[in-house]
């Protein structure tokens, strides 16, 4: 007698999808007041110096009071107008934009060369060009200012700015190198294909690319002429020519200072580059990110 087969077994039920883990992270472990904490002491540390210097721009002179009130502005128009600090501004400015200008435009040039031709002493003027960082600024100024000098230059703006770039180029050369190197080559070949040449599609296609690089170098530059002291007191003589860190240095006096002048000039100093870092922040942090590393 046949006998009746068993019937199949059912499937087996899918098991529910388990909950994705969420991957911890140290910070999340930790309690929010031991990163805040330390976080807000150093804020609080870097602050108090800025509300110094705001406080005694701005209240009267003679007066110990802990808050700017009554505000006067009397220090800001003195070192303006009776310590020239309106001609300091401008030959400052000047001396800035003409430097990040021709660094600019330099480092270009020279970190196109490193990044896509390859030539004999390549490695070597790389290495040039390191080492170069490690020379102090002091050690250029008796070579410069015989050159200077020769080329009767000295007491000239032109001086410098000179002097600037020519300490600049080696870092933003270095930097604009390694950002090109990021910029695929093949973008290049595919505008050659379409019949650019090579400065056109320089022009088209990488350069648009490079604006957070070009940004970066260009305010730091700016902002290195801008604060740099040893070559404004060495090549200019003339009260006419000077610049904002010398003005600055004219202030304090052998006997005493006029520390409400030295605090509204002091501001005048920082406030344009805070500006600039304000407006430039975003570029300023890819342009050197991505400068760093090569692609």
């Amino acid at each position: 007698m046949a006998t009746k087969a068993a019937p199949a077994p059912a499937p087996a039920a899918p098991e529910p999808p388990r909950p994705a883990t969420k991957r911890r992270r140290a910070w999340d472990e930790a309690p929010r007041w031991q990163i805040y904490l330390p976080l807000g002491i150093y804020l609080v540390f870097t602050l108090i110096p800025f509300y110094w210097i705001l406080l005694f721009s701005l209240r009267p002179a003679g007066s110990t009071s802990l808050v700017p009130w009554p505000m006067t502005f009397d220090h800001f128009e003195k070192v303006w107008t009776e310590r020239s600090f309106g001609t300091y501004f401008q030959n400052s400015v000047l001396v800035g934009v003409v430097t990040l200008l021709m660094t600019t435009l330099v480092a270009l040039a020279g970190g196109y060369a490193l990044a896509r031709f390859d030539f004999k002493v390549k490695q070597a003027f790389m290495l040039a060009l390191l080492c170069s960082q490690f020379v102090p600024g002091a050690l250029l100024l008796v070579p410069l200012f015989e050159i200077f000098a020769e080329l009767q230059m000295i007491n000239s703006l032109g001086s410098v700015i000179i002097a600037e770039t020519v300490f600049q180029l080696p870092l933003s050369i270095i930097l604009i190198s390694n950002f090109i190197k990021n910029v695929p080559y093949s973008l290049e070949e595919a505008a050659w294909v379409d019949g650019c040449g090579r400065m056109k599609a320089f022009r088209i296609v990488v350069l648009p690319l490079l604006r957070p690089g070009l940004i970066a170098v260009g305010s730091f530059a700016f902002v290195h002429s801008w604060n740099h002291f040893l070559f404004a007191l060495m090549f200019l003589n003339n009260q006419e020519k000077q610049t904002i860190p010398v003005g600055l240095n004219t202030l304090m006096g052998a006997d005493s200072v006029d520390l409400g002048a030295l605090a509204a000039g002091g501001i005048i100093a920082a406030v344009p580059v805070v500006i600039v870092f304000a407006f430039i922040q975003k570029w300023l942090i890819t342009g050197f990110s991505a400068g760093a590393v090569k692609g």
